[in-house]
């Protein structure tokens, strides 16, 4: 049996609605009926830059639904399981193998994006923090604040929050940030200056723009690490080679292809414990008839804005 359902299309920067026609599941497959999906910086870009942009984002990657029906092979999945898996459409089937159950709870949908998390528990592994470690977090949107969920049950002396938003600096400081600086409100040269004296071990930079990694490079001690989470969206972005060669420090990309292993099931754990916990960091939620109007909003600098989820 076919079925056709609505889906969503980044064509030209624009947000479409689309109808496609999807097929009882295939060997190995699972048909998912989506509940909400996030929005991601990656659409945020596609939908700014729109054909100028080389790497267009898939529409949608970061989706909650449930089981509706069950391919051949399959097995250990239940029709009306919640799980976490990708896309804005309606009615998908994916693989299995591809597709994350989550467990029974009181979260609600739009608080169980689970692979937005995957990406920083990704990044944490690849910060291999000791116990005492001096780290700095430049950048508190919404991936910078799960981060300082996360790094509040590690063994870190001091997380250090950095941001040129004051709301997003206040909420640092209430999600624990050991201490919180306004970019705007001081000098960075003499900030960085200030850092560097304390010996930070680590230096996580979630911004994506040339200014985080440049102020990474000005903070870290010598011998000290630079985790590269954010995407530098671009061909092209800079450094000092002798700074770095000087400065003995690794630089490490905990993008998600990053992984050393599956961060889905960590993740899904670490939401249900309530370590990380989305309904402090979600502002937005619209049905998807809205989701233009509320990317217009974003594109405009929307005010209070950090996670928006949409309804399917």
């Amino acid at each position: 049996m076919t079925t056709t359902v609505p889906s969503l299309s980044y064509e030209n920067g624009l947000i479409r609605l689309v109808d496609i026609e999807v097929a009882d599941p295939g060997e190995g497959e699972l048909q998912v009926t989506a509940a909400v999906c996030g929005i991601c910086s990656w659409d945020i870009a596609t939908c700014k830059f729109g054909d100028d942009f080389a790497f267009p984002a898939p529409a949608g990657h970061e989706g909650v639904g449930y089981v509706s029906k069950i391919g051949p092979g399959v097995t250990g999945f239940l029709e009306g399981d919640q799980v976490a898996f990708g896309g804005f459409a309606k009615l998908r089937n994916t693989a299995a193998s591809r597709v994350h159950k989550i467990p029974e709870s009181r979260i609600l949908d739009e608080h169980w994006l689970v692979e937005p998390v995957s990406c920083v528990v990704t990044g944490i592994d690849h910060c291999h923090i000791k116990p005492g470690d001096r780290l700095v977090l430049i950048g508190c949107g919404f991936m910078g604040q799960l981060f300082l969920q996360g790094l509040q049950h590690t063994s870190a002396e001091q997380v250090v929050a950095l941001d040129v938003d004051s709301t997003r600096v206040d909420q640092a400081r209430a999600l624990g940030a050991t201490e919180v600086f306004d970019l705007t409100e001081h000098d960075s040269s003499s900030l960085a200056g200030e850092l560097k004296d304390r010996g930070v071990d680590v230096v996580i930079d979630t911004t994506g723009s040339q200014q985080g990694l440049d102020l990474a490079t000005d903070i870290v001690r010598r011998g000290g690490v630079i985790n590269l989470f954010g995407w530098i969206k671009g061909e092209r972005a800079s450094f000092d080679p002798s700074r770095w060669h000087l400065g003995g420090f690794t630089v490490i990309n905990s993008a998600p292809a990053s992984q050393i292993r599956d961060p889905f099931p960590a993740a899904i754990r670490l939401l249900q414990k309530g370590v990380f916990d989305l309904s402090q960091l979600v502002t937005h939620v619209v049905p998807v008839s809205d989701y233009p109007a509320l990317m217009s909003k974003i594109l405009a600098g929307e005010k209070g804005y950090l996670k928006g989820v949409v309804k399917l």
